[in-house]
């Protein structure tokens, strides 16, 4: 199925569009599963599979996709690496559409490979073979076309998806993305090449397989962004622990309250270290992310046009 239907058919099931980021930091996971193990990277590897699996059985009915930060997992060498590669297989058995959150790019037969890799086969001695089984990237588009045609060619034949930057959330954004060329600012020139890019690969529902990393933390940027991408699907990130409200994010869904995931990372998966949370579920850390998820769930419903996905709305 194309990656757009894929990705509405699942965000209809569960009835919200909540992404929940994984971006495992080892010295704010769980006293837990940290008390009394030994310091090396292949024991960290390993807290690393146990917490994404934890947060996986979580939220697995609840929403649509998750997403890996592979520099958390990176920084810990191989052993990391697999402990990514493995979590991502647990979370797709799970039924979930897997985000690779590593923004690779590159030109010609280097991109091509990033692609295979991340997207894609890889030719194995004659065999061809999946490795990462990521369902989509995240890619900087900053090279121009020659750095996401390959990617969008291997996303096509695979049925997968791509999420290019395009506002990102950081504070410092704007020191390149706002800057005036031509008469309109650099973020702005992406997302006209964005829509020219994805035109080609739309599904029945009008939504390509090339969608847009849009920032929760510029409200007004995001709603002009989604007038000016209609059929592009947004990652939003941003909301909770990076200053983004519900009310910041609302200008990102279209009228059926779709087109937009909204990533929240540390505000679910790091739950546990709330106080209140705390008090109410004490170590248990899986009920506290419950409990954190939830709270996102509902108040993206009542805040945006995301509330018309729930059951009966």
């Amino acid at each position: 199925m194309h990656f757009a239907e894929r990705l509405i058919e699942k965000v209809r099931a569960v009835g919200n569009p909540v992404l929940v980021g994984i971006d495992p930091r080892l010295e704010s996971l769980p006293e837990s599963l940290r008390k009394g193990r030994e310091a090396t990277r292949k024991v960290a590897a390993e807290i690393f599979r146990e917490f994404g699996r934890g947060v996986i059985d979580v939220v697995a009915d609840k929403v649509a996709a998750v997403k890996f930060q592979a520099a958390f997992y990176e920084q810990f060498g191989p052993e990391g690496m697999e402990a990514l590669r493995d979590s991502l297989e647990y979370a797709q058995n799970r039924g979930l559409i897997t985000i690779f959150d590593g923004k690779r790019n590159d030109i010609g037969s280097t991109a091509e490979a990033y692609a295979r890799a991340y997207l894609g086969k890889v030719d194995v001695g004659g065999g061809w073979e999946r490795i990462w089984r990521a369902d989509a990237i995240t890619v900087n588009p900053y090279l121009g076309s020659d750095g996401i045609n390959p990617f969008v060619q291997v996303a096509r034949a695979e049925e997968n998806g791509i999420f290019a930057l395009v506002r990102t959330s950081n504070a410092s954004a704007g020191e390149f993305q706002d800057l005036i060329a031509d008469g309109k600012s650099i973020d702005r020139h992406v997302a006209a090449r964005l829509a020219e890019w994805s035109s080609a690969d739309r599904g029945p529902s009008g939504y390509g397989l090339l969608g847009a990393v849009v920032g929760a933390t510029y409200p007004e940027q995001l709603a002009e962004f989604r007038d000016a991408l209609p059929g592009v699907w947004f990652l939003v990130p941003g909301y909770g622990a990076q200053g983004g409200s519900a009310e910041d994010v609302a200008g990102a869904f279209d009228e059926d309250g779709l087109g937009a995931i909204v990533n929240n990372s540390r505000g679910v998966t790091l739950a546990f270290n709330r106080a209140d949370l705390r008090g109410r579920f004490g170590e248990d850390w899986q009920r506290a992310i419950d409990a954190a998820l939830d709270e996102m769930i509902a108040d993206l419903a009542a805040n945006t046009r995301a509330g018309r996905l729930r059951p009966g709305v």
